[in-house]
């Protein structure tokens, strides 16, 4: 926590562009200071004590959740991307959006918008065993992670609705005569997350996905969009033919060992090394290189057309035996090779990363809230917060006086380095300005208002 609002590097410019009241300003910030430097669970009440001069009661913070009109149909995050978007208008290169959900479990009964996705028990003694446990249930997020050609992120996302909690919002949004919201499928979000991407006109963009995002209505969104795009192949994909077809999976069992060829990856190098993070013990001396033996097919697919397949493994190919493929990629850029192509897919890891930060740092998944219009808000806030890391670190690699080695220290920073480096700057300002208040009888006394000031609210006791 901090005593001061404005500590925080850069906070007010930051949140200026999102053109917030100065009391939603105040939630903002406190949900920002409190997602940095919370200790132990992350919850409202951390938000509500986080600015010690502005305390506010753990229930307004729960109402400023519960207040749709503060934050709408994620205008303030687009505005406040916008502003990591003004250092790339010059910059040239490959723009990278990958798609991926994330899952954040609950087990409260009567929780908004929840469901079941793990795997139903099938046998009796299964069901035995799984009965002793309470079934979890859970929220989905559709999440995007644009990455810039100089890799800046830039976080998306969409809420997956069942279509239970349909029901309940239609009749809501009935008694306000609003139109109802239609059911959308997981990979019809996606859809939107690829239309709707802050992409500047006529940037190369390639979107990235697994095989749960291996589909029809997604490719012809990359085609109007003229994005490039790779999967993981689902595996019930077919030749184009007459029918019967033939599985694509089923071409693995006719290659030979001496149809592969290495392909080398090692974290640090590359082509596309900016827009990949890793921690800092994997790279330098103690990078490990892998290796991926891969065989590449230009085939025509049923309702897909021409592409690129690469059948991919990690187990060596010898000769005599049967090569074991472990993964399938394909892409509708037919001038990539195959190692670009397995260079250019090891990109996807970069969302997982991303998911790990949230939750891990950020604390994305620490929620306990009944009505599902609260979490909607608090993953905004996070993400806010995750925008507001991107661009003090995009501000600190736009400073000419830093020499190559502290931009690379800057460029490599994971969320949570940039969490430590937030908050030992924002320690080191508010020390500062309070040994100065001390300097004069005027500077004492607003010392001791702020000091009265930063006891917690609720911990006062009653006159």
């Amino acid at each position: 926590m901090v005593i001061m609002d404005d500590v925080l590097p850069g906070i007010k410019r930051f949140l200026k562009a999102a053109g917030l009241s100065e009391a939603a300003e105040r939630h903002v910030s406190g949900f920002i200071v409190a997602f940095i430097m919370h200790l132990g669970r992350m919850s409202a009440a951390a938000a509500s004590g986080a600015i010690r001069i502005h305390p506010r009661h753990r229930a307004q913070a729960m109402r400023f959740l519960a207040r749709e009109r503060r934050i709408r149909d994620l205008a303030v995050l687009m505005q406040l991307a916008d502003l990591l978007l003004a250092f790339e208008h010059r910059r040239k290169g490959l723009w990278l959006l990958i798609i991926d959900q994330t899952y954040c479990t609950q087990q409260g009964l009567k929780t908004e918008n929840t469901f079941s996705h793990g795997q139903r028990a099938k046998s009796g003694t299964d069901k035995r065993r799984r009965k002793k446990l309470p079934r979890r249930r859970c929220h989905c997020f559709v999440m995007g992670l644009l990455i810039t050609p100089s890799g800046l992120r830039l976080p998306l996302y969409r809420s997956y609705y069942t279509k239970e909690y349909l029901q309940q919002l239609k009749r809501r949004r009935a008694g306000r005569k609003q139109p109802a919201v239609p059911y959308r499928k997981q990979t019809e979000l996606a859809v939107e997350l690829v239309e709707t991407a802050p992409v500047p006109a006529k940037a190369k963009v390639l979107v990235l996905g697994d095989t749960a995002f291996d589909a029809d209505v997604l490719q012809e969104a990359c085609r109007k969009k003229h994005y490039s795009w790779i999967v993981s192949m689902n595996q019930e994909r077919v030749l184009e033919g007459k029918k019967p077809r033939r599985k694509v999976w089923s071409l693995a069992s006719t290659f030979q060992a001496p149809q592969f060829v290495p392909v080398k990856l090692t974290p640090g190098k590359g082509r596309y090394d900016v827009q990949r993070r890793v921690a800092a013990c994997r790279i330098g001396r103690k990078a490990k290189t892998r290796t991926f033996y891969v065989h590449r097919e230009r085939l025509t697919l049923h309702s897909v057309g021409e592409v690129q397949v690469v059948f991919s493994t990690m187990l060596e190919p010898k000769r005599g035996k049967r090569v074991e493929i472990q993964k399938v990629l394909m892409t509708n850029d037919l001038t990539l090779s195959a190692a670009e192509i397995v260079e250019l897919y090891d990109l996807r890891w970069q969302i997982e990363l991303f998911f790990k930060e949230l939750k891990s740092t950020l604390g994305f998944h620490q929620y306990r809230f009944r009505k599902f219009a609260k979490v909607e808000r608090w993953v905004e806030l996070c993400l806010i917060t995750f925008l507001y890391l991107e661009w003090y670190r995009a501000e600190k690699l736009a400073r000419r006086d830093l020499s190559e080695e502290q931009k690379r220290w800057w460029r490599w920073q994971r969320t949570h380095g940039l969490c430590t480096a937030v908050r030992e700057e924002a320690e080191e300002k508010e020390v500062d300005r309070l040994a100065s208040y001390t300097k004069t009888k005027g500077g004492q006394r607003k010392l001791k208002r702020l000091l009265r000031a930063a006891r917690p609210l609720e911990r006062r006791r009653v006159a």
